[in-house]
C-alpha cells in the first residue's frame, strides 16, 4: 500500500540554527509597477534568506503599461554565471520566473548542474486570464516546459498550465476534476509538487490547488477580493518560498502566500493609481519575518 502524506506534513528545507540560506533569483528587473526581483528580494529577505539575483531582463515597467522598454540580458547570463563558479558561490535554493528568451532555460538548467542540491522552483511566468505576455514567443512558451521535469514546485496559473500541458484553457471557474486533470499532466511531465492558483468560481473565493507524487491534493481557500493587480503570482510565490525556507510545511506555505498576499492587496487599493502600481506589500513584510519565529 502507497502512504500518501498530507502538504500539512510535508517539509521541503530544513532549517538550521543560524544559518542563512542562499537563494538564486532568475527573474527580470523592473524599475516600476513591482513584480518580479522588485518582489522576490524584499520577500525573501524578510525571511532571512541571502538572495542572489539573476536579471533574466530589464524593464522600465511592467507589460501592463502600453509604454515600456525592455532589455534582454541573455548574452550576459553565461559569463555572469562563469564568475559565480569561480567564487565558489554555492546556493539553497534555484527560484525562477520571468524570461527574457528561449536560451535563458538553459542557464537555468546550468544552475541545477552545479548545484544539485538545491530546491527547485518554478514559476513559469506566461501569462494569465487565458493570454500570453506580449514578450512571450511560441519558442520561449515552448522552452519553458523544460523547466517542468524536476521542480520541487512548480506554480503555474489555469493559463500557464494550459500552455504547458497543451490541456485547453476553460477559463478560472473550472471543477476539480479539471485541475486534478492538470496537476496529474504536470506531474506526469516530472514535477514533483505543482500548486495551481487562480481558481475562481464566483462564490467570494480565491483557490489554490496544492499536489504532488506521494502528497495529496489540497485545497487552499480565502478571501476573494473585487479587484485584480499585477504582480500577484510573483508576490505568491515569493511569499510560498519564504516560508518553505523558514522550515513550514507545504500546505502551511500555500496557506501563508495565499493570507499574505491577500493582506498586501487590501494595503494596496488605498495607494493612488493602485490598479498599475502593483502590490503594496511593504508595510506587510512583518508578516514574513515573523516566519523565522519558532
Amino acid at each position: 500500500m502507497t502512504c500518501v502524506a498530507n502538504p500539512n506534513d510535508v517539509y521541503l528545507y530544513e532549517r538550521e540554527g543560524a544559518y542563512i540560506p542562499r537563494v538564486g533569483a532568475v527573474h527580470d528587473l523592473c524599475g516600476y509597477g513591482k513584480c518580479s526581483l522588485g518582489v522576490a528580494i524584499p520577500v525573501l529577505s524578510a525571511a532571512g534568506c541571502d538572495v542572489c539575483p539573476v536579471p533574466t531582463s530589464l524593464f522600465s515597467a511592467h507589460t501592463l503599461y502600453p509604454e515600456f522598454y525592455m532589455l534582454d540580458t541573455t548574452d550576459m547570463l553565461s559569463p555572469y554565471l562563469d564568475a559565480w563558479q569561480k567564487e565558489g558561490v554555492e546556493l539553497d535554493a534555484v527560484y525562477s520566473g520571468f524570461l527574457g528568451a528561449p536560451e535563458q532555460v538553459a542557464s537555468i538548467q546550468r544552475l541545477y548542474r552545479e548545484h544539485p542540491g538545491a530546491l527547485r522552483v518554478v514559476d513559469p511566468v506566461m501569462g494569465d486570464g487565458g493570454k500570453i505576455y506580449p514578450t512571450y514567443t511560441p519558442e520561449l512558451c515552448e522552452a519553458m516546459k523544460g523547466l517542468v521535469e524536476g521542480a520541487d514546485i512548480l506554480t503555474p496559473n489555469l493559463t500557464e498550465a494550459a500552455i504547458l500541458t497543451g490541456i485547453d484553457y476553460r477559463g478560472q471557474d473550472v471543477d476539480e476534476a479539471f485541475v486534478e486533470e492538470n496537476v496529474e499532466a504536470l506531474l506526469a511531465m516530472g514535477a514533483k509538487t505543482v500548486v495551481v492558483k487562480g481558481v475562481d468560481h464566483g462564490d467570494g473565493q480565491i483557490r489554490n490547488y496544492v499536489a504532488g507524487s506521494g502528497i495529496e491534493a489540497l485545497e487552499v481557500s480565502g478571501e476573494k477580493l473585487p479587484f485584480m493587480l499585477h504582480g500577484t503570482g510573483d508576490l505568491f510565490c515569493s511569499s510560498l518560498l519564504a516560508a518553505v525556507m523558514c522550515g513550514r510545511s507545504l500546505g502551511n506555505a500555500v496557506d501563508f502566500a495565499g493570507r499574505f498576499v491577500h493582506d498586501a492587496m487590501v494595503v494596496t487599493q488605498d495607494q493612488p493609481e493602485h490598479a498599475m502600481r502593483g502590490v503594496s506589500f511593504e508595510s506587510k513584510l512583518g508578516e514574513v519575518a515573523r516566519l523565522l519565529e519558532a
